[in-house]
């Protein structure tokens, strides 16, 4: 039923949660897999002298490598070939690089944890879950977090 999966992780439990769930629909199906990780572009200052932009970029681009190479692990622990890719939002919501990516790897599944934030939490800090349901065009498969 379901040939390519993609699966957005940010190293949490809830996107942990969401890789256990891509490995089994995986495994039941016989699916490809894409995990990938979405770095996002940050902005505080106007004035680079307070922070180092470059240094940081670099630091949040190893954290993803990292996550990325631990979600590698658990899917080839598992007998699943996957393959992992470290993307940047380049100004785009991340949402909608997640969409763009299921679209031009022809994914027909995401599978993508929720950490199922209400009222001002949701508010304040927005939900990419949600973000991706209301633009991709594919079947999404919410995995709810153990916090909930």
């Amino acid at each position: 039923m379901y040939q390519r999966i993609l699966v957005p992780i940010d190293g949490s439990a809830t996107s942990e949660r969401a890789l256990d769930e891509a490995i089994k629909f995986s495994q039941q199906q016989n699916a490809q897999v894409e995990v990938i990780h979405v770095l996002e572009d940050i902005w505080y200052f106007d004035n680079e002298d307070y922070l180092n932009y470059a240094e940081l970029i670099q630091s949040m681009r190893g954290i993803g490598e990292k996550i990325l190479a631990q979600a590698q692990k658990k899917l080839k622990q598992a007998g699943v070939a996957a393959e992992i890719k470290l993307l940047e939002t380049q100004g785009e919501r991340i949402a909608s690089v997640i969409a763009t990516e299921a679209k031009n790897n022809r994914a027909d599944l995401i599978i993508i944890g929720t950490h199922g934030r209400s009222g001002f939490s949701r508010m304040l800090m927005g939900s990419i879950a949600e973000g991706v349901v209301r633009t991709a065009h594919i079947p999404i498969l919410l995995i709810r977090g153990v916090d909930v």
